[in-house]
């Protein structure tokens, strides 16, 4: 179910509760300020998540409070993950849904790392 991004942080989201420990992940890269780890629903051969380590609902509210060593700690990690997963030359996508209309399900700012195939166009025509 889409969600709102403007509600406040849920920390019962399951990004959160993966945080915690407390549901168990694949995780492929972690550090200070990030977690990358396999979606359980893939929708490409290669599908990463890559998460901030703060409560953060979506880019917005990431981008409005986090501090500067946060922003630049989370965008270093998505970029180190596709390194690391030998991505960058065959092409990646990365895409963050903020927002019902563009279908954000997880109340957690997340970037999805979509790779090992032909990904087509970004949107169809409506």
């Amino acid at each position: 179910m889409p969600i709102d991004a403007t509600l406040p942080y849920d920390d019962g989201n399951i990004f959160a509760r993966i945080l915690r420990g407390e549901i168990p992940s694949k995780t492929v890269y972690e550090d200070e300020h990030a977690l990358a780890f396999h979606d359980i629903n893939p929708q490409a051969p290669t599908h990463i998540l890559v998460i901030p380590k703060g409560a953060y609902v979506s880019w917005d509210d990431f981008s409005a409070r986090a501090a500067d060593a946060e922003i630049a700690g989370f965008v270093r990690a998505v970029g180190h993950v596709a390194r690391a997963a030998g991505l960058v030359a065959p092409g990646y996508r990365l895409l963050a849904n903020t927002g019902g209309d563009a279908h954000q399900e997880v109340p957690h700012l997340h970037v999805h790392i979509f790779a090992g195939r032909r990904l087509g166009p970004m949107l169809t025509a409506a």
